[in-house]
């Protein structure tokens, strides 16, 4: 009977939280720690930076998930780990009190951290760029670039006064470094609120095309990680949205109103998103654990530490470069998802079975581009066959992907209460959140 601590609640921490609670086996207390009161599904990042949805309406809480499941939280941000006594110092978040920590003991820790943007350090990237790690973060780019479109009002004035009345004329160019899913993502949803911010004029645009949005990509495509007829496909549907696409654009400095690239261009910018990779979070709290170049903790085929077996990593913030190929498993909320499914099969395993090792299997990806529909491949699905998927059977299945989700923690009843009510919103809330 044993103590397992999990650190950090993204998708892998509380998956896993959720799964042990649930099915004891040979834990008997599992507790999940982090920052923040509630779960937000990352992968909708985008939405929330484009004000197409309310992160308040898509939170999981979780204390009520504790609860319901059969584990502990405690909320407060981990300051220190000490592996010679299997401890943790927590500083307790608490509304009106002043700071306390506290110190929770484990047997087995599992680190979730998740992981945050890499900059890569190109100059003025930190100081000049918005990055879509964390709701608090979408919502600053949402307020920025809704501040960015009011204030072009004074700006078409004096374009007025000077004569120039062409209403495709740019006032605010939003850049867009990186061209990988988020990247895609956002930028198609970002058309949609310009879009919707003309229409109920509530800003001082007079035309869509008054924001310019541009992808800047260092590779020769698009979606590198994908088929390239699907790349091609994602390809014309953003540029009938107006987005324009620079390939082989690597930033070799980004400044407070413009970004430069590395073959002399220089693109004006009022907002600049960095959005083209991601590292593991800074372990000062952990510093003698084995990590890679990227900042990420090396574990083993049962997601060990390599340096503490007592102690496991899993999600963005972990490496593991699997045994047949080369490559790492990439940062996505399928491989998340796939390593705490192991995980809890691992901890609650019967003494002395031999311990499994684990694989990663690439389902395949799908990607939104907002009204215009979604894109993706499907591997394997067909045999051993690919399928690439598009339209509204793709929209589906990626809508689906989340309610799926949703569902494997609170259960189907509620998730189908979820969906209405967010339904039920739609009809009487606007289009896009602006204020």
């Amino acid at each position: 009977m044993e103590t397992v601590v999990i650190a950090g609640g993204g998708v892998a921490g509380l998956d896993l939280a959720t799964r042990l609670g649930r099915t004891r086996g040979a834990v008997r207390r599992v507790i999940l720690v982090d920052s923040a009161p509630t779960h937000f599904w990352k992968p909708l990042l985008h939405s929330v930076a484009a004000g197409l949805i309310d992160p308040a309406h898509y939170h999981i809480d979780y204390a009520r998930q504790a609860l319901e499941s059969g584990f502990e939280f405690v909320c407060g941000e981990i300051v220190g780990i000490d592996r010679a006594t299997r401890s943790l110092e927590v500083r307790l978040r608490r509304p009106r009190e002043d700071a306390a920590t506290a110190t929770v003991h484990y047997d087995r820790l599992v680190l979730s951290f998740g992981s945050v943007t890499d900059f890569f350090g190109v100059p003025g990237a930190r100081q000049h760029c918005l990055s879509l790690d964390s709701v608090g973060q979408a919502e600053a780019f949402r307020q920025r670039f809704l501040n960015a479109c009011a204030a072009t009002g004074a700006r078409r004035d004096a374009f007025h006064e000077a004569g120039l009345r062409d209403t495709s004329a740019p006032l605010v160019d939003i850049v867009i470094v990186g061209a990988g899913p988020t990247g895609i993502e956002l930028a198609a949803d970002l058309r949609h609120t310009v879009d919707t911010l003309v229409k109920y004029r509530l800003s001082g645009l007079g035309a869509s095309r008054q924001v310019r949005i541009r992808l800047l990509e260092r590779g020769q495509r698009l979606l590198p990680g994908l088929d390239p007829a699907v790349s091609a496909l994602a390809v014309r549907k953003l540029r009938g949205l107006g987005i324009e696409i620079c390939t082989g654009a690597a930033v070799s400095e980004v400044g407070p109103r413009e970004v430069r690239t590395e073959d002399g261009r220089v693109f004006p910018a009022a907002l600049t998103v960095w959005a083209a990779g991601v590292r593991g979070p800074q372990l000062a709290i952990a510093p003698a654990l084995g990590a890679n170049r990227n900042g990420q903790i090396l574990v083993n085929e049962q997601l060990q530490t390599v340096d503490d077996p007592r102690v496991y990593a899993m999600g963005d913030c972990s490496s593991l470069v699997q045994p047949d190929r080369s490559q790492m498993i990439p940062p996505t909320a399928q491989a998340a998802r796939q390593q705490s499914a192991f995980l809890a099969g691992l901890l609650t395993r019967r003494p002395g079975a031999t311990p499994p090792r684990f694989a990663y299997r690439d389902y395949g990806t799908l990607v939104t581009l907002g009204r215009s529909g979604t894109v993706g491949i499907l591997l394997r699905a067909v045999g051993k066959r690919n399928l690439r998927v598009r339209g509204a059977i793709a929209s589906l299945m990626y809508r689906m992907t989340y309610e799926r989700y949703v569902m494997s923690h609170v259960g189907l009843p509620r998730m189908i209460g979820h969906m209405v009510a967010r339904w039920c919103r739609s009809k009487m809330l606007m289009p896009v959140k602006w204020h």
